[in-house]
């Protein structure tokens, strides 16, 4: 099986366990709270797996490295929300975040590893805070941030193996993928 089809595989196969956990009535720890939040909001959904789809066509480090700009930028916003500090406009953040997202994948943009590093690090740490500020009360800390960091890697892969299925087929596709994106992420906004 190839990497992508094994990529896409897991990620199903996560969100059928997923769904079938939080069925089960037995949310011990937070765990399972974790793994939904990502797949549960579309923005957040939208901007995790077009930042995987538009690490493609980065430069062979970048998109290494990608998986640990989107968990380490996780990871620091929830440890802001979680030590009690503020983030201003984090709705404005991770809605700009589907949008420009969008935008670089509807332009094909290629960025420096640093800076493009650093925006999905800031994008991240936008949705980080709001997961971490939205982890339900009695929730065990590390269950709940292993949940959401398993679940976020885990739509960024699938936006990867979509996004190097689209490699193969005309730019064409990629464009209008990325497009529809920034109008979601516009309709966010607005909304």
């Amino acid at each position: 099986m190839k990497l992508t089809a094994k990529l896409l595989t897991a990620a199903a196969l996560l969100t059928v366990s997923a769904t079938a956990m939080a069925h089960s009535g037995h949310a011990e720890g937070g765990f399972t709270s974790g793994l939904l939040h990502p797949m549960l909001g579309l923005d957040h959904l939208l901007a995790m797996a077009a930042i995987g789809f538009w690490s493609v066509r980065q430069s062979k480090h970048m998109k290494n490295a990608t998986p640990a700009f989107v968990i380490g930028g996780m990871i620091l916003g929830a440890t802001l929300a979680w030590s009690g500090l503020s983030l201003p406009g984090v709705e404005t953040g991770i809605t700009f975040s589907v949008l420009v997202a969008g935008i670089l994948i509807a332009t094909l943009a290629k960025l420096p590893t640093a800076v493009g590093g650093t925006l999905v690090g800031a994008f991240m740490l936008f949705h980080g805070f709001a997961h971490g500020a939205e982890m339900p009360a009695g929730a065990t800390l590390a269950a709940y941030l292993a949940g959401f960091s398993i679940a976020t890697l885990a739509i960024t892969l699938v936006g990867r193996g979509l996004g190097s299925l689209m490699l193969k087929a005309d730019s064409r596709f990629s464009r209008g993928v990325g497009g529809v994106l920034a109008v979601a992420g516009a309709y966010l906004a607005a909304a």
